[in-house]
């Protein structure tokens, strides 16, 4: 649930909100299970991790659905799973994309293995490693790309709380690389990424 008059970054997705959600969309109960059992298992994943500005990591997947749900309408389970889940295998050292298969489907392993980037890379291979993530995603679903947007969108609304060392350079290589994954779609859904994460960069910058 979302703090009264907090600031963006202290909000997140609360389980039972999520849930109330999708029976008032009518998703059928497999489904609704299926997205719960994914917040339940995100949660485990990132319980111990911290953003920069301090703040619980698991709240940002959270609200990565929230964006997915409530600001596109978009009721897949796949798709919502893959939201809540789109960092754990960068940041589980026993989350598999087969247990991920075996728990949400082979849909959901799919995104949340196109989202996944070796983190651990430095130097040049962090360059090589960054450039070939964008390739994956340009080749990938449109869903997948989707969600990544719908990631940079929600750090975007972060960037003024200090949860990057560089907001700057972020909404550089945010402009440079990730908003082409949208060009020549007429998707509603990415056009509106496009337009939100435009305006929040235009707040940032002044």
């Amino acid at each position: 649930m979302e703090i009264p008059h907090s600031k963006y970054n202290e909000t997140y997705f609360s389980r039972n909100e999520l849930e109330r959600l999708l029976r008032d969309r009518d998703i059928d109960p497999v489904g609704v299970g299926r997205v719960l059992d994914a917040y339940d298992m995100a949660e485990s994943v990132h319980e111990f991790q911290k953003r920069l500005d301090g703040t619980p990591y698991f709240w940002h997947p959270s609200r990565v659905a929230r964006i997915m749900l409530i600001e596109l309408n978009h009721t897949d389970p796949n798709i919502l799973c893959a939201a809540l889940l789109h960092d754990t295998l960068e940041d589980s050292h026993v989350l598999t994309p087969e247990i991920l298969e075996l728990n949400f489907g082979s849909y959901t392993s799919y995104l949340v293995q196109k989202l996944t980037k070796d983190i651990k890379a430095e130097g040049p291979m962090k360059e090589w490693v960054e450039k070939e993530y964008i390739e994956k995603l340009q080749a990938a679903s449109e869903d997948a790309r989707m969600l990544k947007l719908a990631d940079r969108l929600d750090t975007y609304r972060c960037l003024e709380f200090n949860v990057k060392k560089n907001p700057i350079k972020y909404i550089m290589e945010t402009q440079e690389h990730y908003f082409p994954l949208a060009s020549g779609s007429h998707n509603p859904r990415l056009k509106y990424l496009i337009k939100e994460l435009q305006k929040e960069q235009n707040k940032f910058l002044g």
